[in-house]
């Protein structure tokens, strides 16, 4: 090569990185001063007694001592521990099947891609009221069992406190097994056919190629999908509110509704702000070491 040339690809090469390095600027800070320092501050006012304003006094752990004392935080955790397990299981499951009978070359596969991912489009609140609808013992599936003649059929579930948590799992997971179904099934796209015809001559049967071979090689996209999963789970909001409003009482009570009823409701922000950095804290522990052991296994090729 023409040793003019060096110095002037290596100048263009240098002016494309200062380029992407400078772009990359407003996003920088944006998660230092609207990330990292609004995690700051919710830390800091966690340890305060700050009420309707906050202030810069320190009382320590008082705020999470009276967070854990608090019988409706703890019934929150209680629900939100019973739903993330139904819901991410749940999700898992129907997810990855829909992504098996896909990836049998299906006729129609196009369509019913968009028809399964569709409801993952659809905001909380949308699939809310829609479910609630669904399951008013009123108007929706137990109003039309009556009507076709089965007298006796109960399905109110949305008012009954001790089945009330489990409509939104239901809801909810209507909402997103088509996002699971994408990621499994780029997954299953990713396989070699090679595969499948070792298979077929050693004459083993497709469900248990399926459960022993191709599910261990989905790693990547199903940890994907538990994150996601799981990150919907710590953020379970807009449902709850517009299928339950946490009730009946606080029957379905989560502790995002939890946060933002003490937030703007009860204008005691010491109380929220601790409640939010446990939950940043839960995040923290589930996803770190998860993030560790996928980028550990990277490295070592597996």
């Amino acid at each position: 090569m023409n040793q003019a040339v060096i110095p002037a690809f290596t100048r263009k090469r240098h002016g494309v990185s200062l380029a992407a390095y400078l772009a990359l600027i407003p996003m920088a800070l944006t998660v230092l001063l609207a990330y990292l320092g609004t995690m700051l501050w919710t830390a800091r006012v966690s340890v305060s007694s700050s009420r309707t304003f906050p202030n810069s006094d320190f009382v320590g752990a008082s705020q999470y001592l009276r967070l854990f004392n608090n019988e409706r935080w703890l019934l929150s955790l209680q629900n939100v521990v019973i739903y993330g397990a139904l819901f991410i299981a749940a999700c898992l499951v129907i997810g990855f099947l829909l992504a098996v009978f896909i990836d049998q070359k299906v006729m129609a596969e196009g369509a019913l891609r968009t028809i399964f991912l569709y409801p993952y489009a659809m905001s909380f609140v949308a699939t809310g009221l829609v479910w609630q609808w669904i399951l008013n013992p009123e108007l929706g599936i137990q109003q039309v069992l009556r009507q076709l003649g089965f007298a006796e059929a109960r399905f109110d579930w949305i008012v009954d406190q001790d089945m009330a948590i489990y409509t939104i799992v239901i809801a909810t997971v209507w909402q997103a097994s088509g996002l699971v179904m994408a990621l499994m099934l780029s997954g299953l796209r990713g396989i070699d056919e090679e595969l499948w015809k070792a298979a077929r001559i050693d004459g083993i049967p497709r469900w248990r190629v399926y459960l022993s071979i191709v599910l261990p090689m989905l790693g990547p996209s199903v940890s994907t999908a538990f994150v996601l999963l799981f990150v919907m789970v710590v953020k379970v909001f807009d449902a709850v509110v517009a299928m339950t409003q946490g009730g009946p009482g606080t029957a379905s009570e989560v502790p995002a509704k939890f946060i933002m009823d003490y937030l703007f409701g009860r204008a005691n922000i010491g109380l929220a702000s601790a409640a939010s950095i446990v939950l940043l804290a839960t995040v923290l522990a589930i996803v770190v070491p998860l993030y560790y052991v996928r980028n550990r296994r990277a490295g070592k090729g597996i």
